[in-house]
């Protein structure tokens, strides 16, 4: 039988890349999802937003799975849409055990004192606020269902090595891993248990694209991926310029399972050795 059989999740940032693929991971295992994004573009982005189109591609794939879905283009930022949401989600799916808090967005590359105050606050509204608006939305109703459940975050590797040049993305994920570890021991009471993943490079739009090229190779005017994969692999331990969305996919389902029961508090690296170096 399927593990989260009669169970719902619920995924932040689920159009497309690490969100659609924790959106599609979690079907699979028996989950009914609740899926949202922002679907449009974002000022401090360097690379297209997620559309609609995208979002309802991610609901087919849940549906291919025989699963329920509900879906509706939310900004995390808004604490009474996401709320709306919640409340109408579990309205149509039932009480939500699993929670996937994934949206998120990197900003232009630059050092601190020439980040802008306007893309400071985009980034940390979206990665920490975000994260803190989904899960204190979320959570009453875990509480009040009685049946426990597993919340658990996206940082990534860089809140535990930092990197240069990227201070609000390093300093939003690092806020994520202590929201989780407040949130742990708050909930362990009612056996939900809270975690974070912490990945390295990931397959995706957010680093895929020339700006973000630019600040592994600011020597060259136009890199390509061919100029910065060395360095995305010189990043890891393991032999790799990136890990794939399923491969955070799979530790999510693993942080949600029964087979982490006794797993909370955790910043889990699935980072291919990037944190070690």
């Amino acid at each position: 039988m399927p593990q989260f059989l009669g169970r719902t999740a619920l995924v932040t940032g689920a159009a497309r890349g690490e969100g659609r693929s924790h959106a599609v991971r979690l079907p699979a295992e028996g989950a009914d999802v609740a899926v949202l994004d922002i679907c449009r573009h974002l000022d401090s982005a360097t690379y297209p937003g997620p559309s609609e189109t995208d979002l309802g591609d991610t609901v087919a794939a849940i549906e291919q799975e025989d699963r329920a879905a509900f879906a509706r283009t939310v900004d995390v930022r808004d604490e009474q849409s996401v709320q709306c949401y919640v409340d109408d989600a579990v309205a149509a799916l039932g009480s939500v055990d699993i929670v996937s808090v994934n949206a998120g967005i990197f900003g232009p590359g630059s050092p601190t004192w020439d980040v802008e105050i306007n893309q400071w606050r985009e980034v940390i509204d979206i990665n920490l606020t975000g994260a803190f608006t989904t899960a204190r939305a979320v959570l009453p109703q875990m509480i009040r269902a009685g049946n426990g459940g597993a919340i658990v975050f996206t940082s990534s590797a860089v809140a535990i090595r930092a990197v240069e040049n990227c201070a609000d993305y390093v300093a939003s994920k690092a806020g994520v891993i202590g929201l989780m570890k407040a949130m742990a021991l708050e909930l362990g009471r009612h056996e939900i248990r809270v975690d974070a993943l912490c990945p390295t490079l990931v397959d995706t739009h957010m680093i895929l694209n020339e700006p973000l090229y630019r600040l592994f190779r600011p020597d060259l005017e136009r890199p390509g991926l061919a100029d910065v994969e060395p360095l995305f692999r010189a990043n890891n331990v393991l032999d790799t310029p990136w890990v794939e969305p399923r491969d955070v996919s799979e530790a999510v389902v693993w942080l949600a399972s029964e087979a982490a029961r006794y797993v909370t508090g955790v910043a889990l690296p699935v980072d291919a050795g990037m944190s070690l170096k």
